[in-house]
């Protein structure tokens, strides 16, 4: 009973930080979200956000929400893994995606409680399926921005050459490292653990 409460207050605190956070975060950067679309719709066609299906906690799918960086219905000209020498990707997708800008738009993600600043960084359906064991261990709970493969796989990109092969190297070699770390996250996880990946995530752009 004890540790059920404890889990439960654990998670409450991780919700009121997620929601206070993300409000701040959106009306801080809300400047970006008048200017950033401006610059997306300049350089191609498409629309400003791009959505995509993924998989949350207890394996409800929801739409992620990213900046567009890429040209338009740009998953129907390629496989969904992304290197940094993709063709696809625009002009100001690239610095976007450098700065990790594109991401901003999940802190509505973690608003609506889909997300959360930190955990175990969400995966499309397909990718799920494939590892249904370990994910059912590691969607017990929410999915996050950032967590450990975040911050070990952040240039990510440049680890995936374009190529045929390209996702059975995501699935085979980078995949089954982050799952691991998914499951040590979840082991390990504390409000305390959360509050230093957001440092050293914050770290790691701040330096980049």
């Amino acid at each position: 009973m004890i540790f059920s409460c404890s889990i439960n207050s654990g998670v409450l605190i991780k919700r009121i930080f997620d929601l206070i956070f993300s409000f701040i975060g959106l009306l801080i950067l809300s400047p970006l979200f008048f200017v950033i679309p401006i610059l997306i719709k300049s350089d191609s066609s498409g629309p400003i956000i791009f959505k995509q299906a993924r998989v949350g906690l207890m394996g409800k799918r929801f739409l992620l929400y990213k900046f567009r960086t890429m040209v338009k219905d740009a998953e129907k000209k390629g496989i969904k893994l992304t290197s940094s020498s993709d063709s696809r990707i625009t002009k100001v997708g690239r610095f976007l995606r450098k700065y990790k800008i594109d991401e901003y738009p999940q802190l509505i993600n973690i608003l609506k409680g889909e997300m959360s600043f930190v955990g175990p960084r969400p995966e499309v359906p397909e990718y799920v399926e494939l590892f249904r064991g370990d994910f059912d261990y590691i969607l017990q709970m929410k999915p996050g921005i950032t967590d450990f493969a975040s911050i070990k796989y952040r240039n990510e990109s440049n680890l995936i050459k374009n190529g045929h092969n390209a996702e059975n190297i995501y699935i085979n070699e980078i995949l089954t490292q982050k799952i691991q770390l998914y499951k040590k996250y979840v082991k390990e996880r504390s409000f305390s653990l959360d509050l230093k990946l957001i440092f050293f995530t914050l770290f790691y752009l701040i330096k980049k």
